[in-house]
C-alpha cells in the first residue's frame, strides 16, 4: 500500500466518480482504476459497489475511508516538519479569519509576511467566528484570528489587537436627531445584522441586557453575509446595525453613515491555535509579526 493509492482512494470515495477524481488529480482514469483495483486486490477487500455508472462506498470502504484520510494527514505534517527544516525557504501557512478580522486588519501583515518569507505559501479562508475556531479544530488552518472569546479547551486563545465597536444609522435615521433610549427605543426599529455565529453579532447581544435590552424583542429586518452587504443595507435606510470602526469608517467620513452615542463594549481580536498540534515555524514567524502591531516592521 502507497500514499498514491491511498490519495487516489479517498479522491474517489469523496466524490463517488472515477472520472472525476482522475480529472482533478492530474491522472489517466486507467491509472486511477488501476490503483483502487490493486488495494482491492491486495487485501480482497471490496471499497466500492458499482450500480450501473455508478460507484458507492461499501461499509467496509467507509471504515478504510476514514484511516486513509488520518494517514495522509499524518503524512502531510510529516511533510510540514521537513519543510520546516528548511529554514522558512518554502513551506505552506493557513489561516482562518472572520469578516472584519480578514478584509480589514489582516492584509496589512499578509503582505509583511509574504514579502519577509517568499518562499512561504501563505492562503487565508474566511468564514463567521464558529468556522474559524472548526477550521484550526480540523487542521484546514495553522492560526485562526476572531473578534471575540471562544471557550473551547482545544483551543489556545491569545489577544492580539483592539476594536471598537459603533452603532451607525443612515443621515435620515430618527436617532440622528435625538439620542435613542435602549430601553424604550432598540425594540422599535428595524435592524440589519450578520449571521448568527458572527462575532461581532455576538458580541452586541451579549451587551443588550446591560442596556436593559432583552435581544429577542429587537425587529431584524435583515440577516446579511458580509459587513459590505450590512453596510450598504444602512446606508440605503433599511435599519441600525452595530459594526466595527475598521468597516465604518470611509462611510463615516463620507456622511452616508452617521455614529450614535452610545456606550458599547470594547473588543479584541484574538489569536487561535490548536494546543495539541505542531506550530510551525512559519506559524511562529507569522504570530510574531502580528504582535508587534501594524506600526511596527
Amino acid at each position: 500500500m502507497t500514499l498514491e493509492q491511498l490519495r487516489i482512494f479517498v479522491a474517489v470515495a469523496e466524490r463517488e466518480h472515477v472520472t472525476q477524481a482522475s480529472r482533478d488529480l492530474n491522472l489517466t482514469q486507467s491509472a486511477t482504476s488501476a490503483a483502487v483495483a490493486a488495494l482491492e486486490a491486495r487485501y480482497q477487500t471490496q471499497l466500492f459497489d458499482r450500480i450501473g455508472r455508478r460507484i458507492v462506498l461499501t461499509d467496509a470502504g467507509h471504515v478504510f475511508l476514514r484511516e486513509a484520510r488520518a494517514v495522509l494527514a499524518r503524512a502531510a505534517a510529516a511533510e510540514v516538519v521537513l519543510a520546516d527544516l528548511a529554514g522558512l525557504k518554502r513551506g505552506l501557512l493557513r489561516l482562518g479569519a472572520s469578516q472584519t478580522v480578514a478584509n480589514y486588519w489582516l492584509p496589512l501583515f499578509v503582505h509583511r509576511f509574504r514579502s519577509t518569507f517568499p518562499g512561504i505559501e501563505l492562503g487565508v479562508t474566511i468564514g463567521n467566528t464558529e468556522a474559524v475556531c472548526e477550521m484550526v479544530h480540523e487542521r484546514i488552518a495553522d492560526l485562526g484570528f476572531i473578534e471575540g472569546e471562544v471557550d473551547d479547551p482545544a483551543l489556545s486563545i491569545e489577544p492580539v489587537a483592539d476594536d471598537e465597536l459603533l452603532l451607525v444609522v443612515a443621515p435620515d435615521h430618527p436617532w440622528v436627531r435625538a439620542r435613542p433610549d435602549p430601553q424604550r427605543d432598540f425594540s422599535t426599529t428595524r435592524w440589519v445584522f450578520r449571521e448568527r455565529g458572527s462575532g461581532t453579532r455576538s458580541i452586541f447581544e451579549a451587551a443588550l441586557p446591560a442596556l436593559g435590552v432583552d435581544p429577542r424583542t429587537l425587529d431584524i429586518a435583515l440577516e446579511l453575509p458580509s459587513n459590505e452587504a450590512v453596510r450598504a443595507a444602512v446606508e440605503a435606510g433599511a435599519g441600525a446595525t452595530v459594526i466595527s470602526r475598521l468597516v465604518a469608517e470611509g462611510s463615516l467620513k463620507a456622511g452616508t453613515l452617521v455614529a450614535i452615542d452610545i456606550d458599547l463594549p470594547k473588543r479584541r481580536f484574538f489569536v487561535l491555535r490548536h494546543k495539541e498540534r505542531y506550530v510551525t515555524r512559519a506559524a511562529s514567524e507569522f504570530r510574531a509579526l502580528v504582535s508587534r502591531g501594524p506600526n511596527r516592521e
